[in-house]
């Protein structure tokens, strides 16, 4: 069977997928090095490495894989289904599995100070930047030279025409408290991989206060990583911009919480 049908899906295709590839056998098996399937989010597949129990186990080791967002070998054995092998034809297959997450973009709320430095140092770190803020004379390439999409005006007004997926990381280094309450309870409905706030201990607990007051759930608070970035003892803007960005970098190699790592007491489990 060609992978032609793969390659045209690959042409077409809309992140997130798995793309399995098969990269070594032994013995008896029902594909070949090179044989490859899609896998989407929702167990649809285009392609086939084997069909049956083997090809199942392929497909729901892929959707872990994408969740994990870490590529990895997948060994099927055909020996003993008694054993709990996949088949009987009597070999066995590895299968390497590679998550297609798409482009991943770091949204800046905010163009102040801190704003521009994390944009700077996400730029570097080849993630694709989106930056805004409503107060249109600090959201232009004047202000911040390192954004590929500017996106001026309220939170609801920016989000328009942009697309928050779950390779979006969002740090949100606001003016303050009221700023926040505006921007987060559109955030916090997005299925961003990460929201980071800006802000001391006190600052988040008044804005937690106000954003329950507005009836955001507790469960979509938690979510949020404030204060954001890493503990490094940063003062400057660059320095913060380096403990926000390796916190980002922590989380997406599977180092780093994907829950704030401070609560205000009454919404500690």
């Amino acid at each position: 069977m060609s992978n032609q049908e793969v390659y045209r899906e690959l042409a077409k295709m809309r992140p997130p997928a798995a793309l399995c590839t098969v990269v070594r056998t032994q013995g008896s098996v029902p594909r070949q090095v090179g044989a490859k399937m899609l896998v989407y989010p929702d167990g649809r597949i285009v392609g086939t490495v084997g069909g049956g129990e083997l090809e199942s186990r392929i497909i729901g080791r892929a959707l872990g894989i994408m969740d994990e967002r870490k590529a990895e070998v997948v060994t099927v054995s055909l020996v003993d289904p008694e054993k709990g092998d996949a088949g009987v034809c009597g070999g066995e297959m590895d299968v390497f599995v590679e998550p297609l997450l798409g482009e991943a973009t770091l949204l800046v709320v905010g163009c102040g100070h801190v704003g521009r430095e994390v944009a700077a140092l996400g730029k570097w770190l080849g993630l694709r930047v989106a930056v805004t803020d409503d107060r249109a004379e600090f959201c232009n390439p004047e202000k911040v030279p390192d954004a590929d999409l500017y996106l001026p005006g309220t939170i609801p007004e920016a989000l328009e025409g942009f697309e928050i997926t779950d390779n979006t990381y969002i740090a949100a280094v606001t003016r303050g408290v009221k700023a926040d309450v505006q921007a987060l309870p559109h955030l916090l409905r997005s299925p961003a991989a990460y929201v980071g706030v800006i802000g001391s201990r006190r600052r988040w607990t008044v804005a937690t206060e106000e954003l329950q007051a507005l009836g955001v759930p507790d469960e979509q608070i938690r979510r949020v990583h404030a204060p954001i970035g890493l503990d490094i003892g940063a003062e400057t803007p660059r320095e913060i911009a380096l403990s926000i960005l390796a916190e980002i970098v922590a989380l997406r190699q599977g180092k780093g919480p994907r829950a704030t790592s401070w609560l205000p007491p009454r919404l500690k489990e």
